[in-house]
């Protein structure tokens, strides 16, 4: 059962950062629930606004529903309680329906909203879409606008006005005249997420445009600088966060854009280079090369 009703779960994302844990898959790639465990253990002792199970960085595209079900039921019983757990939602509206549903009775607390797979769509049928899955769920739902459904602010607002339950916009793409848009229309009837791979980039800058956290990839693995980051952030250090941005964050991002998808293969690698079991990725994923993890291994280091 939630913790959280629609409007408490809002409140609470935008009260600092967002966790989005990567999922300990075996060697033979099947979930490993011991070390997965392990991992929310640990990271719940830090201080974060919300833990998303199964998201993109924990693979959710990679896993069955049965999968999903069994890791966010993982997560709620690890960590529920101490942080809301918001769980998935993807593919059609019928399925997307089916796994909010699915989150609901395994006590999620929330529901992040993926884009439908591979079909392209209009603003007025992803209305309908998005609509549909905040009437089958009671709980609150984030939207995650990228891809193949990035919504407009006149969408998001008619959204915002039908759906009561709708507490939150992630934002993948990071056009900055939409954002300003968005929130210019809507207001703080939302909470904004950065979703931007490796959120850190952006957060400065976003922050002015009413996104006052964002999920991060690399909590998974050093996350005291993380928090740090985002605490500078916040007061608008500016200093402080460009000069971690070239201590870490850019160098970091010069490895994971060598190849695609590396942006969650990068985390994992991350997990297993600080002494954590992770695993490996599952394809069409592939992981860090010998020489890359040393590369990054060595960037931990210099930050921990």
């Amino acid at each position: 059962m939630t913790h959280y009703s629609p409007a408490e779960l809002a409140a609470q994302l935008k009260t600092g950062l967002l966790s989005f844990p990567v999922t300990a898959f075996h060697d033979d790639l099947s979930f490993h629930e011991a070390a997965y465990r392990e991992h929310l253990a640990w990271l719940s002792q830090y201080d974060v606004a919300g833990l998303f199970a199964a998201g993109g960085t924990g693979e959710g595209f990679s896993l069955t529903p049965a999968e999903i079900d069994t890791v966010v039921r993982t997560a709620v019983s690890e960590v529920g309680g101490r942080v809301p757990v918001i769980a998935p939602a993807t593919g059609g509206t019928a399925a997307a329906i089916e796994g909010a549903r699915a989150a609901e009775a395994a006590g999620a607390d929330g529901i992040l909203l993926f884009p439908p797979y591979l079909t392209e769509a209009g603003q007025r049928g992803l209305i309908e879409h998005v609509s549909a899955v905040c009437r089958g769920t009671g709980l609150g739902v984030t939207v995650y606008s990228r891809a193949n459904a990035i919504l407009t602010d006149v969408t998001v607002a008619e959204l915002a006005d039908r759906n009561p339950n709708l507490v939150g916009l992630k934002d993948g793409v990071g056009n900055v005249e939409q954002m300003t848009r968005t929130y210019a229309l809507v207001g703080e009837r939302l909470t904004y997420v950065g979703g931007l791979p490796t959120a850190e980039t952006f957060a400065l800058p976003l922050l002015q445009l009413g996104y006052s956290t964002y999920s991060s990839a690399i909590f998974n693995f050093v996350p005291e600088f993380a928090l740090g980051f985002y605490a500078d952030v916040l007061a608008q250090d500016r200093d402080a966060v460009y000069r971690k941005l070239r201590e870490f964050v850019l160098p970091y991002l010069d490895i994971r854009d060598r190849t695609k998808g590396y942006a969650v293969s990068i985390v994992k690698a991350g997990v297993n280079a600080i002494g954590r079991t992770a695993g490996p990725v599952r394809p069409p994923l592939q992981d860090l090369t010998a020489d890359e993890v040393a590369l990054l291994t060595a960037l931990i280091e210099k930050v921990k």
